[in-house]
């Protein structure tokens, strides 16, 4: 998920690929960085970054291909945000606090991603770039017209102090992103160095282009770990304008933006404003949308797509409902387990407990056939492990042979099939008889451990009422094999708190992926971060070949490697049974009020409602028919 004006509906894991705001960096690795990867610049620097090749768009291009660059510019866009009470905080880097939507459009970063690429990034605080070919290093030279909005030049200052502050008083995923970063340093009146440590980090100078700039004149003086309603100086295209905690938030274009003719900007940021209106219950929401309290709102809900919109403003066309294609890798969507918790330690349990999720059952009558299962974490690119390994890829896994689960080698991964009429009970014998091998034996019609009485028992946590009617099934399913696991949702400020203490036995996790996987698997599955509080390892996997795969990815040399190292990653995770896949989808579900526009070339991995704008003709039109 990637547009400036969508909140990530989990509030975890979704890499942030066209602005590190939201608290989930994104990585991409890439591939040596000579000068065929950098595009012509000045004394050797470059208006862009490639992962492999050279940039799609010139030092002299004026727009993205996916944008209308004389889209007008005008109205207000309404968006709703569902299933939180309220906000504490326009400080969305660190943990304490939810910070409020719209909150992240103050902040820039040096680069900006294009949405048609699979990663390359542009200047945006900073006007040229420059690396040299071993990659040590990364040099910034900022645009002499950034600004924040007091009228003061963004400095070299700011971005140090901006890299100091989110590494140690941020939220936990920057300590990880920027470890590899030995020093940053002003090197001229415009300038500032980041150099890193000694390794194969091909990836670091476009981590460090991310890097939100914070100013650092506002902040400093200030206590960065307090969650504060205080509005904060910023540099980006829209700031607070008006809130209320708990009911809505207000952000306005800048009109003196300072980098309103930019071209990564041209055509975005056509909004005069955009309204986020909370509401408790994404039932409330919906009509809420239906009424015209609010303009645009993007389905999750297979239910509520196939059943919830005959109204007679879809019919009339008063409203438009589509589903818009992406080529987004679609990730892993999935009930994830904690397996801190001692009953999820062993891999048999896990690997039984997936039998007890009938996908068929829940696609037909749940979903309306919208879904496919998914069966890898980088489904929907050619990084996605199948069938079984050859190749270089079995040549990478070969040294942990003993080290990682035979099937690895010898069997293709597919999650558990039915035959979609609810009746599980071949599963359920699979999933006993693994339970068995674990040491869990049924007595009084309940699961309990062999050797020490200890009952099977769980907590399914949620934030969102939405998924009750998913997961219920499932426990339904469980119980049949003497495991009673309990279903509580909670508000999400609490949710989120128990996530990033790890105080839960199973949630519904997604973790996102890129293109081109990096330095964000560590984060997903890396020793390191399974001790540390906020860290993106939810599930609390420590293993040392994980650890060494997620280290290879980022290291990978060239596109070829990097394939075969991700998928070799992929098929470990997922004979380690630490998820239980879920499904996805392959396009946007939306539905707004007919008012908008949008350009006629869609970004490939981004919805791109930033690129959307109020049609003068088309809300007449809508007005007049509202008012007859």
């Amino acid at each position: 998920m990637s547009d400036r004006f969508l909140l990530p509906r989990l509030p975890t894991f979704w890499p942030n690929r066209r602005q590190f705001l939201a608290g989930a960096a994104a990585a991409a690795s890439w591939a040596a960085l000579g000068p065929s990867a950098r595009a012509e610049g000045t004394n050797g620097k470059a208006h862009a970054l490639a992962m492999h090749g050279e940039p799609k768009y010139g030092s002299d291009f004026k727009h993205f291909d996916y944008v209308n660059p004389d889209a007008p510019k005008g109205g207000q866009l309404r968006m709703s945000v569902a299933n939180s009470t309220t906000f504490e905080s326009f400080n969305p880097f660190i943990v304490r606090g939810s910070p409020a939507a719209g909150s992240g459009g103050a902040y820039e970063t040096l680069t900006i991603q294009s949405n048609d690429e699979a990663f390359t990034q542009y200047g945006l605080l900073a006007q040229f770039i420059e690396t040299p070919d071993d990659r040590s290093w990364v040099s910034f030279t900022l645009n002499p017209a950034a600004r924040w909005w007091d009228g003061t030049p963004v400095t070299p200052e700011d971005v140090v102090f901006s890299f100091e502050t989110l590494k140690t008083k941020g939220k936990p995923l920057y300590r990880f992103y920027y470890r590899s970063i030995a020093k940053v340093e002003k090197t001229g009146d415009a300038e500032v160095r980041f150099s890193f440590v000694p390794g194969d980090n091909r990836e670091l100078p476009l981590i460090v282009g991310q890097l939100p700039v914070l100013c650092k004149a506002y902040w400093e003086p200030r206590d960065f770990e307090k969650p504060s309603l205080d509005l904060p100086v910023g540099s980006g295209a829209y700031r607070v304008t008006n809130f209320e905690p708990g009911r809505y938030v207000v952000t306005s274009r800048v009109l003196d933006y300072w980098g309103r003719d930019l071209p990564v900007n041209v055509g975005t940021n056509n909004w005069d404003s955009v309204r986020y209106i909370y509401y408790k219950d994404e039932a409330v929401a919906l009509e809420g949308l239906k009424a015209g309290d609010f303009d645009f709102r993007q389905e999750r809900s297979a239910k509520i797509w196939a059943i919830g919109y005959n109204i007679p403003q879809i019919a009339d066309g008063r409203m438009v409902k589509e589903q818009i294609p992406n080529e987004d890798p679609t990730g892993m969507q999935c009930f994830a387990f904690n397996i801190r918790r001692p009953i999820f330690q062993d891999r048999r349990v896990r690997q039984a407990l997936g039998y007890g999720f009938d996908f068929e059952w829940s696609n037909k009558a749940l979903f309306f056939g919208q879904y496919t299962r998914t069966a890898s974490y980088f489904s929907n690119t050619e990084l996605a492990s199948s069938g079984l390994p050859q190749g270089d890829e079995l040549k990478i896994l070969e040294k942990y042979r003993g080290k990682v689960p035979d099937e690895v080698f010898t069997s293709t991964y597919e999650p558990p099939k039915t035959d979609g009429t609810g009746n599980v009970r071949d599963n359920l014998l699979k999933a006993r008889a693994l339970l068995q091998s674990a040491g869990w034996v049924i007595k009084d019609k309940r699961l309990v451990k062999q050797e020490t009485g200890e009952p099977f028992q769980f907590e399914f946590l949620l934030y969102d009422p939405m998924f009750e009617r998913i997961v219920l099934p499932f426990l339904r399913n469980l119980r049949r094999l003497g495991i009673f696991a309990s279903l509580r949702t909670v508000g999400i400020a609490e949710y989120q708190n128990r996530l990033d203490n790890f105080d839960f036995d199973m949630i519904i996790g997604s973790f996102g992926q890129s293109r081109s996987p990096g330095n964000e698997q560590t984060e997903y599955w890396g020793s390191a971060a399974a001790d540390q509080p906020g860290s993106q390892n939810v599930i609390g996997i420590k293993d040392p070949v994980v650890d060494e795969l997620a280290d290879s990815v980022i290291s990978a040399p060239d596109r070829e490697s990097l394939i075969q190292r991700t998928r070799a990653l992929d098929r470990v995770l997922l004979w380690g049974f630490y998820v239980i896949p879920s499904w996805h989808l392959r396009s946007y579900r939306v539905v707004y009020w007919n008012k908008f526009s949008r350009p006629a070339i869609s970004p490939k991995y981004d919805l791109g409602l930033d690129t959307w704008w109020v049609d003068p003709v088309k809300a007449a039109a809508l007005a007049s028919k509202q008012s007859s």
